[in-house]
């Protein structure tokens, strides 16, 4: 024993004192670092596959300018130094991205699965061979439609700083009565054009609660599978205190930012399910992604049976993708890509409560007034909440039962059911800077005649 310590002793003499001992500081800006190369392998990753996928195309140069833009400090000092590569397979078809963030690492890795679009790997992790495929799909998508004077002039101010100063809108569209009045997009966006939702998805998770709901095979009031035990309180928590962000779980930060899934190649089970109560289940509002993840792991065996991509083909949104962590749980609080059009189709679902054009029902009757109703611990400030979705029952100018889903960077998809319309808004938004959605939602009814 004493030989094997002075061994131990003599290799760690010999190991460089920088090597032995990090400050906090420096771990810090070595995760940061870690962090900014996984926000840019996923971001493209996921931006370039999703719309090949779709048949569009985005091009390195135009993520860049737009999805890497803008973003969180401290990454967004970092993220343009990071080089990249973009390797495909021998069919052309994007296989990952990898991005180099340090000389002692491997590179931070996005991998592509054509039917689960992009997922990012642990750090320090090396891709495994994906045999998934999938053709682009060729399928007819409806001429672009111009929306009529009164309407484009209400969609032209999307585009400025009326709604904000530091915004940056890529789409507009409006639908009543389940048409298309009229949409308008971005330079390097168009139809086929996905976009991340962000928290857009936390209002889509909500929607396969439903449907599982419709199914049988979830019930809202029952306990979400949380906790270790008789004496854990969390055992209480149910899946309707986590759609209503009233878990009572601790959060480090308003929103749970959730670095070490999105950018850090965590997993949901080691990210989202372990905090600990801070609160009685039901009492406070607390916003968080964490919660959100841990109402669709409550029900992981339903998606199993019946994924994200079969129920997107019942609404024919089939430009869309819910994207997993390398494990394969989806990261239904943010990691959704999607399109106006595909936006616009969640929204006429609502507006019909839970039923298809072709009449059959997917979601349970009046899971429309579920999703809306203010029932749970509201939050301070301009909106109030429903289960997922957020309430415009508190602004001006807009009929009290509009509802929403709002995501980060300016992802909306607003619905107005006594109007039998739908706004959709996608941005790429500066952080710190927010959309003005209120105020688009009422200039864009007036121009309706409303």
């Amino acid at each position: 024993m004493i030989r094997h310590n002075l061994a131990a002793a003599a290799l760690l003499a010999s190991v460089p004192l920088a090597a032995q001992s990090t400050t906090q500081d420096e771990i810090e800006v070595r995760y940061d670092r870690a962090l900014a190369a996984g926000y840019k392998a996923l971001f493209l990753c996921s931006a370039i596959a999703n719309a090949e996928r779709n048949g569009a195309t985005r091009t390195p140069e135009s993520v860049e300018a737009w999805e890497l833009t803008g973003i969180q400090a401290p990454l967004n000092s970092i993220i343009d130094d990071l080089p990249y590569r973009i390797h495909r397979d021998g069919s052309g078809e994007l296989h990952s991205v990898s991005v180099e963030w340090t000389d002692d690492a491997l590179p931070r890795m996005a991998v592509h699965n054509s039917r689960r679009g992009c997922s990012q790997l642990p750090i320090g992790g090396a891709p495994l061979p994906i045999v998934t495929k999938r053709p682009a799909l060729q399928r007819d998508r409806a001429a672009l439609l111009a929306p009529g004077t009164t309407l484009s002039a209400s969609f032209a101010k999307a585009f400025g700083s009326t709604y904000g100063e530091g915004t940056r809108t890529t789409a507009v569209l409006a639908m009543r009565d389940g048409q298309v009045l009229g949409e308008v997009y971005a330079t390097d966006f168009g139809p086929a054009v996905p976009q991340r939702t962000w928290s857009v998805a936390k209002s889509i998770a909500a929607t396969l609660v439903g449907a599982a709901v419709h199914r049988g095979q979830a019930d809202v009031a029952n306990r979400a599978g949380l906790g270790l035990g008789l004496n854990d309180r969390r055992t209480g928590i149910t899946i309707d205190h986590l759609l209503r962000m009233a878990s009572g779980r601790y959060s480090d930060t308003p929103g749970n930012r959730t670095n070490p899934l999105y950018y850090g190649g965590s997993t949901v089970a080691e990210t989202a399910l372990h905090w600990p109560l801070v609160h009685e289940p039901g009492q406070v509002f607390r916003y968080a992604n964490n919660d959100t993840l841990a109402a669709i792991k409550a029900i992981e065996e339903a998606l199993e049976d019946h994924p994200p991509a079969q129920f997107f083909a019942q609404l024919d949104m089939r430009d869309t993708v819910a994207e997993t962590d390398w494990r394969g749980d989806y990261i239904l609080s943010s990691q959704v890509w999607s399109t106006a059009r595909d936006l616009a189709k969640l929204g006429q679902l609502y507006l019909n409560d839970g039923v298809l054009p072709s009449g059959e029902r997917v979601l349970p009757e009046g899971w429309a007034k579920y999703v809306s109703s203010p029932s749970g611990p509201q939050p301070d400030g301009a909106f109030g909440y429903g289960a997922g979705f957020w309430l415009l029952n508190k602004s001006e100018g807009v009929p009290s039962d509009t509802f929403a889903a709002m995501g980060n960077r300016g992802q909306f998809i607003v619905i107005v059911p006594s109007l039998n319309t739908v706004i959709v808004r996608r941005g790429e938004d500066a952080a710190g800077h927010r959309f003005d959605i209120a105020g688009f939602t009422r200039d864009v009814l007036e121009s309706l005649g409303e």
